[in-house]
């Protein structure tokens, strides 16, 4: 089922920079009425409100923290479209027996998993509520497959995974649409250290964009995600073998 953003009021966390920052200039450019545009750090959210003035609104919001969580919701009771973008990733490489996967996998479990998980229960019976209602989950292609050298944020993203696909279940009577995004590398601070060809996070954005208005539930935005999602639909196994490949 299509989904149209012109005249919707969105909510995108992580939105200070990166994809969560494109994302908020491609909402705008679709036509989206407002953007509450959601970050840790509201100075961090100044040059979008000074691109596109009160048509973006900064709020403050860590998504492990329950008291921010319920203010925001709160603050946005007009939100038909939320946008769980925030992100994580705490370590790269490394052996197997390294304990800094463990220390690093404890934090991205809070932010990718139940950070989405918790903002998602605050905000479902304002999308109940609004109607016409979306739901984008921002994972990754390795929530499909683990890459060794990503091996913690891998999990904490197959769990994102796995969540995308409850909320998808469990909204579906209240009319709220569900969509799981799976980009490969982006072009962002959190990838700089993956040795792979990345894409623009503007381009990544404007994909995610068109596959939300299309109603494409699983969203491949980029040309390594599609790749692979399409590898994933054709032998999950065979890209694990493909995936295992990758330098650990």
């Amino acid at each position: 089922m299509t989904y149209t953003i012109k005249g919707k009021t969105a909510l995108v966390t992580g939105a200070n920079r990166g994809i969560g920052e494109a994302i908020v200039d491609a909402l705008v450019a679709a036509g989206a009425k407002k953007v509450y545009a959601a970050a840790r750090n509201t100075q961090d959210l100044a040059a979008l409100s000074a691109r596109y003035g009160t048509r973006v609104v900064a709020v403050q919001l860590d998504v492990t923290v329950p008291a921010q969580i319920a203010a925001a919701a709160a603050a946005a009771p007009d939100v038909e479209l939320l946008v769980n973008n925030a992100g994580y990733a705490g370590h790269t490489g490394g052996a197997f027996t390294d304990p800094e996967w463990i220390t690093s996998g404890r934090k991205e479990m809070e932010v990718n998993y139940f950070g989405p998980f918790a903002v998602t229960q605050a905000f479902a019976p304002v999308l109940a509520k609004n109607g016409r209602s979306a739901v984008v989950n921002i994972a990754s292609i390795a929530s499909l497959v683990n890459f060794a050298l990503l091996a913690s944020y891998s999990a904490s993203k197959a769990a994102a995974h796995s969540l995308t696909q409850a909320t998808r279940t469990m909204l579906k009577d209240q009319g709220t649409q569900v969509f799981g995004v799976y980009p490969g590398p982006i072009d962002t601070r959190m990838a700089k250290d993956i040795p792979l060809d990345k894409t623009s996070p503007a381009d990544a954005a404007r994909a995610i964009i068109a596959g939300i208005e299309a109603g494409i539930e699983e969203i491949f935005p980029d040309p390594m995600s599609q790749g692979m999602g399409a590898a994933y639909l054709a032998s999950p196994k065979e890209l694990e073998r493909q995936a295992s490949a990758t330098p650990a």
